[in-house]
């Protein structure tokens, strides 16, 4: 009887729990990744925050149920309480035909569950219904918390305003990393002239030997993309800090620049491990130390 009670009220939290933490995130009381749906018409993100919340409860309380029946029966009275409080605030506010007695129906079950929860809390206090008393007061504060956030930052973006002056055209700079002249170079400057629309495409290269340096220049020369290539001199052969430090320079004029990083992706996921991730690793310095657009350009292998 005890499990099937306990299988019931997990169906109810995995049904609805998920819906509620969706109607809060869009209230921007939680955060919002919670009022995303899957393909499927499910909030995954709520799902799994309640899954995890519950292994934690399972492993706290060594699965025995004596310490989470008198848990489960406070966190019940506090939901019907609040149930039907609401109830008796929607028949106020509203005030449809026969309000009255329905107000009167919900506010005497209000105040029995009330009673039957405060009675519960003081006798039953040490067996677990001590951890809703710190609970609830927690999770108020993080509702509030993270409105006070979602506030702020909607005045910081400026939304429901028209922004003034409107944006203007200023000119544009893409950056594109190489390491060689090779088809992964041709797809990235070619992508690049598309998004350039005009304006000015780079390249550049980060070498430590002044040999490959040479060689790269002659590959180069004779390819003639109508490109210019920069090579910037690595003595320690670091790779990413020169290219952020020529972007930085590169935006200080003001111009809008871009960084058009190229990836190799291998046709099979077993062989991703076999790539440097040199890239991502581009692509996540220049977003935390930058403000400038960063692409990641796939290149699809046939291997």
């Amino acid at each position: 009887m005890v499990t099937l009670v306990l299988g019931l009220a997990a169906s109810t939290s995995f049904g609805g729990l998920p819906v509620l933490m969706s109607l809060l995130a869009r209230d921007n009381r939680l955060p919002h990744i919670f009022g995303l749906r899957a393909e499927r018409p499910v909030y995954r993100y709520g799902v799994a925050a309640v899954a995890l919340l519950a292994a934690l409860l399972l492993l706290a309380t060594d699965a025995d149920t004596h310490r989470l029946l008198p848990l489960f029966a406070i966190g019940v009275f506090i939901g019907f309480t609040l149930s039907q409080a609401g109830l008796v605030r929607h028949w106020a506010t509203r005030r449809p035909a026969g309000w009255k007695r329905r107000a009167v129906i919900n506010g005497t079950g209000a105040l029995l569950t009330t009673l039957d929860g405060v009675v519960l809390l003081f006798t039953k206090f040490l067996a677990g219904p001590w951890v809703v008393v710190i609970a609830v007061p927690l999770m108020m504060l993080l509702f509030v918390r993270v409105q006070r956030y979602y506030t702020e930052v909607g005045e910081e973006l400026g939304l429901g305003r028209v922004p003034a002056p409107p944006p203007r055209r200023t000119g544009s700079l893409v950056i594109v990393p190489i390491g060689e002249v090779s088809k992964l170079a041709r797809h990235a400057l070619g992508a690049a002239l598309a998004l350039a629309l005009g304006d000015e495409v780079v390249a550049v290269a980060v070498h430590g030997d002044p040999g490959r340096s040479r060689a790269l220049e002659e590959a180069w020369a004779r390819w003639n993309p109508g490109v210019r290539l920069d090579i910037i001199d690595s003595p320690h052969r670091s790779l990413v800090q020169p290219i952020v430090g020529y972007v930085q320079r590169a935006a200080e004029d003001g111009r809008q620049v871009a960084v058009l990083i190229p990836e190799v992706e291998p046709r099979h996921r077993r062989y991703e491990i076999l790539q440097n991730q040199r890239g991502l690793l581009l692509a996540t310095v220049l977003r935390a130390r930058t403000d400038v657009v960063v692409c990641l350009l796939p290149y699809r292998l046939k291997v």
